[in-house]
């Protein structure tokens, strides 16, 4: 992924509310498949980060990527962005520039 299309993805998202949280009990699986479920449907998820969470927004977000195949568009303060094209380019709904 390119830094054009990083920033377009970032555009998009900027407008887009968390739809998961991560807090004490940090990364279970079911969580994780969670994630992975929500990116297949969507493509592009935003995810808040607690304060009473033991790891920082970094680390969860490359154990994120790396678990559910996606690519981390951008981590700022408490928040990280995703992003995992659909499978099939049909069913995409973000066009990448």
């Amino acid at each position: 992924m390119n830094s054009k299309q990083r920033a377009y993805l970032r555009k998009i998202s900027a407008m887009m509310e968390p739809i998961f949280q991560v807090g004490k009990s940090s990364i279970t699986p079911e969580f994780t498949a969670a994630i992975n479920e929500a990116l297949e449907k969507r493509e592009l998820i935003k995810i808040n980060v607690l304060k009473n969470c033991f790891y920082e927004p970094k680390e969860i977000a490359s154990v994120l990527a790396d678990r559910t195949r996606s690519t981390i568009v951008h981590v700022i303060g408490r928040k990280i962005v995703l992003y995992k094209p659909a499978k099939d380019e049909k069913d995409r709904k973000i066009i990448l520039p």
